[in-house]
């Protein structure tokens, strides 16, 4: 994750009110920071509580404990938000030198967390289907409907799977070369995973488990900030976000087209050797 907030030197640049300005250089570092600090902010939000009330289900004997693939998740998953907030703020503070030797550390935690995430989904989706199986018929039909949310869920993980591996290695290989590509694409692969947070927020209105759609527009909210003010100061919409949406829109489109169809629901069991 090298020089993951090193400043944007536009290649065409246009002259704009907020250039060279202390208020434009400011915001210029400490726009990613505040980015990488509020993805943890969503995802602390939303497992907390959705955390503390399964660690109660387990020790009043009503689920079985967490399986050690989802512990290793977690623990991946939340070293990275760590790390991507470590570096923007050492970039924002000039130590690029701290920066690139911690940058290392991607190369190993990003990988870790896509194997660890595709055991967990399929170790998780067991767990449900075997659960309605072995239920007695009085609640066998409410946890057949945890199954059909599982189905729906996979969608959303598989998108995950492929697209943030996919977006961290356009990052990874910007770095040296492109640093505005780099930094950007660091943050927007990250921002892939927010919905899993986003959609355990009771709080907040949603579409969700009848649709996705709330989870991505929050998660569109949520980079929000950082796109308006790069169109500010730059007056353009920078390549990041194009190439992020151009990848992103179509599976965003194959997932909300296969929510809830009578096709996925017989197609996930079988993905899932069910």
């Amino acid at each position: 994750m090298s020089t993951l907030a090193e400043p944007y030197v536009d290649q065409n640049p246009r002259t704009d009110q907020l250039s060279g300005t202390p208020r434009a250089g400011t915001i210029d570092r400490w726009i990613y920071v505040f980015t990488a600090a509020s993805f943890i902010v969503i995802t602390l939000t939303g497992f907390i509580p959705d955390s503390l009330m399964k660690i109660a289900a387990v020790q009043a004997g009503e689920r079985p404990p967490f399986p050690l693939a989802l512990h290793l998740h977690a623990l991946l998953m939340g070293s990275f938000l760590l790390l991507l907030l470590a570096q923007t703020t050492l970039m924002a503070t000039g130590r690029g030198d701290l920066h690139r030797r911690l940058g290392i550390a991607s190369f190993v935690i990003a990988p870790a967390i896509v194997v660890v995430g595709f055991i967990l989904v399929p170790t998780i989706y067991h767990y449900a289907w075997n659960a309605a199986q072995a239920a007695p018929p009085e609640t066998r039909a409410k946890l057949q409907q945890v199954v059909l949310i599982r189905d729906n869920i996979m969608l959303l993980q598989l998108r995950i799977g492929i697209l943030f591996p996919l977006f961290l290695l356009i990052g990874l290989r910007a770095r040296g070369l492109d640093a505005g590509l780099h930094k950007r694409m660091m943050i927007l692969a990250t921002a892939m995973a927010l919905p899993a947070g986003i959609d355990r927020i009771l709080w907040l209105p949603t579409t969700f488990p009848a649709s996705p759609m709330a989870g991505d527009l929050y998660t569109l909210l949520a980079v929000s900030p950082m796109f308006v003010w790069d169109v500010v100061r730059n007056r353009r919409v920078h390549p990041a976000y194009l190439i992020w949406l151009g990848v992103n829109v179509p599976f965003a489109l194959v997932v909300h087209g296969l929510w809830g169809t009578a096709w996925w629901h017989s197609m996930a069991p079988r993905l899932m050797g069910v």
